[in-house]
């Protein structure tokens, strides 16, 4: 199996840098264009086979409205920033159509959208026309509260759906920790389910994206109320979804997390 050219017979590092001041860990933005560089060249360095580039904060608790005009801007700039500098997949992190085209336009490899195609109706249509493989999140009303693994899945197929129409085949699915937020259960136990439970996901042949990276789940199990606090919890969690059969880690700690992987994907070799 590969996605956007990388082989993922071994679980793979997506870093994550933001350049969004609104993002939920202050520790993941880079404004000036030459620690952008730092960052991203050390990611690669570090073993991040892409780098995922941010330019407005989705995180689903917190105001995070910008212009898009703004978000334009600053997606262009970082990823102009380090194209050249890294010779691994650029993917940006938007749900609007028109940032992803100029992103691509600018360098970007892949789209990364948090709304599954569901959110900017003319995403699709960008991804097909581009030719760009796609990251497609779980997104959409949650219909049956009991159930969120088979919640995810339903939602995952529709925006599966949705990409075929445009004759998208390349994409990644993510089962969105941190964004399916019901009143019931809570949400961290919704999101621990669903990574307990993440190699059902494999029904949909597509390669599996998991980011739990210092999440509010972390910090709700854990009582770390500061992100800056949630690495060793991302860590357990990271290395069980591998165990449950995750290709790509989306992640801010890639020397870490790299180690982590390994170990849970050098484990799970013998399982029975």
């Amino acid at each position: 199996m590969k996605f956007a050219g990388i082989d993922l017979s071994e679980p793979r590092i997506m870093g994550v840098i933001n350049v969004s001041p609104e993002s939920f860990y202050k520790g993941s933005v880079r404004n000036d264009g030459e620690e952008l560089i730092k960052t991203a060249v050390k990611m690669v360095e570090e073993g991040a086979s892409f780098i995922d580039i941010g330019a407005k904060s989705t995180a689903p608790y917190l105001e995070t409205q910008i212009p898009v005009e703004e978000e334009v801007r600053r997606a262009v700039w970082a990823i102009k920033t380090i194209r050249d500098h890294v010779d691994v997949p650029i993917s940006i992190d938007t749900t609007s159509a028109r940032v992803a085209e100029e992103a691509l336009k600018a360098g970007a490899d892949v789209i990364n959208d948090v709304t599954g195609l569901k959110g900017d109706p003319k995403m699709a249509e960008v991804a097909g026309e581009y030719g760009a493989p796609l990251i497609v999140c779980a997104h959409g009303e949650v219909r049956n509260l009991s159930d969120p693994v088979h919640t995810v899945i339903n939602l995952l197929e529709e925006s599966l759906t949705i990409a075929g129409r445009h004759g998208i085949d390349e994409i990644a699915i993510d089962p969105a920790i941190g964004f399916l937020r019901p009143e019931w259960p809570p949400w961290y136990e919704w999101d621990s389910k669903v990574i307990a439970n993440l190699e059902v996901l494999k029904i949909l042949g597509r390669p599996i994206l998991i980011g739990v990276s210092r999440k509010s789940f972390i910090g709700a199990i854990t009582g770390r109320k500061d992100p800056a606090e949630r690495l060793p919890g991302s860590l357990a969690a990271t290395a069980i979804a591998v165990l449950k059969g995750a290709h790509i880690v989306r992640t801010h700690d890639v020397k870490e997390t790299l180690d982590a992987v390994r170990v849970a994907h050098f484990i799970r070799r013998f399982s029975l």
